[in-house]
């Protein structure tokens, strides 16, 4: 009777070598892709430079529906998000199989005139995105990325703090000593969005009756390294994140510790499963892998998934607008985003029975929210049995996942945005440890199924 009884079987247990093996040469190539893509616009360019290697190009302006099964195009919105497709040898019209994932994470961004100066000292005021504790981000090397658009349009890389000749950034605590009253706030009133203020510099310049000679010195150093005035922090977009590579954890380099796992983890999956599509013979439906903007603050503006830049690009690819609309009722998107993995540490805020575990392959969310499943698109019996069938069918472990306790939190993804639209939507993801702090943990093996679920959607009508 033990055939009645589910056993969610843990990866080291069900693969062979070969797979693992493949696992550990996938999370190479996964720690890289890290390591050049630390914001949206780094991802979203690393994702580009991939992709052409791989024989995409741009998308032809005007109609679309033209194009040859086979064909791999991309489309680039703002330099912050992408579409990219693998033409079916069905048409586009008759449905899409996406994936879709986001390319921010949670981080601290300067402010539009960041810097000043205080106790001879230079600091940057910041304005933190997304969900974070705040007492996380103190005493941190942080490193900047961004860019700077100066008013006569050029744009400007900056990204400073990565290499080890380059200096680090950090907001400073508090020390124990004097810390009595700070010790009595809760962890959410200890520090506040306003006191995490980047270090950016202690020596003066010009003598000493000069004013501003500590803000003045940092923006001398700025002018001279990237030819930027203060004026161009108005139109900059500054990034504050942790500085340094991604690296194996533990003493078996099972897991991965790094900035960004959520989303780019699924990022990754995605964009790779869909590079690694058979250039020689196209997928029985049309392939497209969504990569959004904005998803840690709600998926709003142009380069949101929230954004109508999804039904332009179908219907370029369908060949029209209500091509598009009977696109999406025969679509199925998997809304590749994370989940978090159970942790024994704070095993209290779990339900261990429908807590997605480290090393037990992709997790599966059938709904996300908060409470009574608020916020949540809950995806339908019939959606979770086509998953079961399709990674049955291709060797993908995976497992189901929740958010928490019922009452105890919850969270949101994509996925309602795309069931909105009138597309089959479900969650599914890397689990992950200590999501949205600076640095994530994550499973090599479950990365990997990841990936290998996606790329069983790209591969199979569903």
């Amino acid at each position: 009777m033990s055939e009645l009884i589910y056993k969610n079987k843990n990866a080291f247990d069900a693969l062979g070598e070969e797979e693992l093996e493949n696992a550990r040469l996938y999370a190479e190539g996964y720690k890289k892709f890290l390591d050049a893509a630390k914001t949206e616009r780094e991802a979203v360019r690393e994702a580009i430079t991939l992709a052409e290697a791989r024989g995409f190009v741009p998308l032809p302006e005007g109609d679309g529906g033209a194009l040859a099964p086979g064909s791999r195009v991309y489309k680039s919105v703002g330099g912050k998000a992408l579409f990219l497709a693998v033409i079916g040898e069905t048409p586009p019209r008759d449905g899409i199989n996406f994936a879709g994932a986001h390319v921010d994470s949670p981080r601290l961004d300067l402010k539009q005139l960041p810097l000043y100066e205080d106790g001879e000292m230079a600091f940057f005021k910041t304005h933190y995105y997304g969900g974070i504790k705040k007492y996380q981000w103190v005493t941190l090397p942080l490193a900047l990325h961004g860019v700077a658009a100066k008013a006569d349009g050029t744009l400007v890389p900056v990204n400073i703090g990565e290499k080890e000749d380059e200096p680090v950034f950090f907001v400073s605590d508090l020390l124990p000593h004097l810390g009595r009253e700070q010790s009595k706030k809760t962890l959410s009133e200890a520090f506040t969005g306003e006191q995490l203020n980047i270090l950016a510099g202690t020596k003066p310049t010009g003598g000493e009756k000069n004013e501003n000679r500590f803000k003045t010195a940092v923006l001398k150093l700025l002018h001279a390294k990237y030819g930027i005035a203060e004026e161009d922090f108005l139109s900059a977009e500054l990034e504050a994140v942790p500085a340094g590579r991604a690296r194996d954890a533990g003493f078996d380099s099972s897991l991965i510790l790094a900035y960004g796992h959520d989303d780019r983890s699924c990022t990754y999956a995605a964009l790779k499963a869909i590079l690694d599509l058979d250039g020689s013979a196209p997928p029985k439906k049309t392939a497209v892998c969504i990569l959004t903007d904005k998803e840690e603050i709600g998926s709003e503006g142009v380069t949101g998934s929230q954004s109508r830049i999804l039904e332009s690009f179908t219907a370029r690819l369908a060949g029209g607008a209500e091509q598009a609309a009977r696109c999406f009722e025969s679509s199925f998107c998997l809304s590749a985003d994370v989940c978090n993995a159970f942790d024994p540490n704070f095993p209290d805020v779990s339900e261990k029975n429908n807590s997605a575990q480290l090393n037990h392959g992709m997790g599966i969310m059938k709904f996300t929210g908060s409470g009574g499943k608020s916020g949540s698109s809950d995806a339908s019996a019939e959606t979770v049995a086509k998953l079961r069938r399709l990674f049955a069918e291709n060797g993908v472990l995976w497992q189901m996942a929740e958010l928490g306790k019922v009452d105890q939190g919850g969270g949101g993804t994509i996925a309602k945005y795309m069931a909105n639209r009138g597309i089959e939507t479900i969650d599914a993801g890397v689990p992950v440890i200590s999501m949205h702090a600076p640095w994530e943990a994550a499973s090599k093996l479950d990365c990997y199924m990841t990936y290998k679920g996606i790329a069983a959607l790209y591969g199979n009508e569903i």
